[in-house]
């Protein structure tokens, strides 16, 4: 009895230690990243833009792209003491244990940190000592509590330094850059602080299993021999970039020899050219894709050099654009067994998962600082931050629950489920805007369904109003409620809705535009064909069908536009 006592307490513990270290350090095996069991891992992360390190894009502020001016215009409307409140409250708001909760639960099992180096040691001007480095706490609590938030949902924190000491490129915002002082490569200064940054890091969190890489330089994107080529798409031999990344990779081996390393070539981490082979035998190369197709052949090159070299391949950034897009994108490359990261997690805008409402007042702000209007007093301003703050909280953020069911219940499944209950009894309205989630050509169709931005010569936008929903479909408010716009020939959308009294209907659409038909069709079966919208002065009019058969039970409703209309606002259902 008590050797099986013993036993019995022994795989206990055995469960217990696993449970507690989860999956182990990520370390890579050939071409794949595995976990200390040896099992494949590919991993599904969401970026934390905006928290360490603001991007003016993230909150609509035209060309104030640095953080830096961003402060400064702040300071400018509520004085140094609030500033110094305001971006307190911003970092201790934006991102907490329940965005990571949320996280988890959506499916993401990683959580890649953009971190900005102003966060964890002074800049090279600032320190009191020259050729020393003063270590700030702050950054380094901010990550202690991420990690602890990770860890609790068993999800991997890579750790990305997104703002270089210097800057690390001509794209200024991404590093919050100020142009006119010495960049990472123009000053041996801070080069030498960004490599003491990594030591300080690696020797921090050398023994935590959690962490699962480290990213050691976002984006580079610098003309080492050609200065015309300011983006360094197009150099050669990138030997400045790969000194760099190798005195890095020394550092933290001094103190790490566990973690993965994760490299970027130079052209926002995807010219890597002269910077392969690996000089270390747990790295991983990332590269970054925005805006062209999502068809294996846009990432060829990187299959190639995966192969050649023996590395595995990582989707370090990727993004900002349709739910289709992001779809086939993650089906692409995880069918290639490469993980990805995705940017970003909140902002203002809904093709992320997350939505940061604008605060009243916001826009006065805006337009203050565009020159179109009067400042603001210090104290309306200061409330308008402040509610700014709160609104980055995510009890306040807006779900966008398409987003995320586009990343990973449609990446394998072309079924769509209902957005809302549709439910039918003797009265019902159906908003245009809320119909079923699930892929283009299955729960919708639409024409221009993704942005190719990127892809010279391909003008696409996906959905034009850019608000409510992240598919194809073009959506704007109206009001107070959000209708489809821009509804072209062939175009449709479906809408699952429980009848719960069965019975003879009459269906009221509400249209906007002249000379559009349409079909309404039920389970497959068509209950009203051709139907024409009548010609009118442009305005919202009513086309009315009766005697609509509907039988109790789930039915998934189809209004297919043979001919586009203008806008499309709802179906209401009146029992006869």
């Amino acid at each position: 009895m008590m050797l099986k006592f013993h036993v019995l307490a022994l795989i206990f513990l055995m469960v217990c230690i696993r449970y507690t270290n989860g999956q182990g350090y990520l370390k890579t095996k050939g071409t794949i990243i595995v976990n200390d069991q040896n099992e494949k891992v590919i991993l599904r992360g969401m970026g934390l833009g905006g928290w360490m390190l603001q991007e003016g894009y993230m909150f609509r502020l035209g060309n104030i792209g640095q953080q830096y001016k961003i402060r400064a215009k702040i300071q400018e409307l509520v004085g140094p003491e609030r500033t110094e409140a305001f971006y307190e409250a911003w970092l201790n708001n934006h991102t907490t244990k329940a965005d990571i909760d949320s996280l988890a639960a959506w499916g993401f099992n990683s959580v890649r940190l953009p971190m900005h180096f102003n966060l964890y040691t002074l800049p090279v001007a600032s320190e009191p000592v020259a050729g020393q480095n003063t270590w700030l706490e702050k950054g380094f609590v901010l990550t202690d509590s991420l990690l602890q938030w990770c860890k609790a949902n068993h999800l991997y924190l890579i750790l990305d330094l997104h703002a270089t000491p210097g800057g690390q490129g001509n794209d200024l915002p991404i590093s919050d850059r100020h142009p006119e002082q010495p960049s990472l490569w123009e000053s041996e200064a801070n080069r030498y602080k960004t490599i003491a940054l990594w030591r300080k890091l690696a020797e921090r969190y050398a023994n935590e299993p959690w962490i699962g890489g480290y990213d050691i330089i976002n984006e580079p994107n610098w003309g080492f021999e050609d200065t015309a080529d300011t983006r360094g798409m197009k150099e050669a031999k990138n030997i400045p970039l790969k000194q760099l990344m190798q005195d890095i990779t020394k550092a933290i081996r001094e103190v790490d020899k566990k973690h993965i390393i994760i490299i970027e070539g130079n052209g926002f981490g995807n010219n890597y050219n002269g910077i392969l082979p690996a000089w270390d035998d747990n790295m991983v190369l990332s590269f970054h894709k925005y805006g062209n197709f999502t068809d294996v052949s846009t990432i060829r090159h990187f299959l190639e050099l995966r192969e050649q070299y023996q590395v595995p391949l990582w989707l370090g950034e990727s993004g900002e654009n349709s739910n289709n897009w992001y779809t086939h994108t993650i089906g692409m490359v995880e069918g290639q067994d490469i993980g990805w990261a995705w940017w970003q997690l909140k902002k203002m805008g809904s093709n992320q998962p997350l939505e940061i409402p604008a605060p009243a007042g916001y826009s006065a702000i805006l337009e203050y600082w565009n020159g179109k209007g009067p400042a603001p007093t210090p104290d309306v301003a200061w409330e308008t931050l402040q509610e700014l703050v709160r609104n980055t909280r995510i009890d306040h953020n807006i779900y966008h629950k398409d987003v995320t069911d586009a990343m990973f219940r449609q990446v394998y499944s072309t079924e769509t489920i209902p957005f809302k209950a549709h439910v039918i009894k003797d009265k019902a309205v159906i908003q245009a805007v809320d119909y079923d989630l699930g892929r283009n050509l299955s729960a919708y169709a639409d024409m221009d369904t993704a942005s190719y931005h990127y892809t010279p010569g391909v003008n696409t936008q996906g959905n034009r109003g850019y608000t409510w929903r992240n598919d194809g479909v073009d959506i704007q408010k109206d009001g107070n409620d959000f209708v489809v716009f821009h509804i072209e020939n062939g175009e449709w959308l479906q809408y699952t809705a429980t009848v719960t009294a069965a019975g003879v209907y009459t269906l009221r659409v509400r249209l906007d535009g002249d000379n559009g038909r349409f079909n309404i069709i039920d389970n497959g079966k068509t209950l009203a064909a051709d139907i024409a919208v009548p010609a009118n002065t442009k305005g919202w009019q009513t086309v009315e069908l009766k005697n609509i058969q509907l039988a109790q039970g789930t039915h998934q409703l189809r209004i297919r536009f043979s001919a586009g209309v203008d806008r499309f606002s709802a179906i209401t259902f009146a029992k006869q």
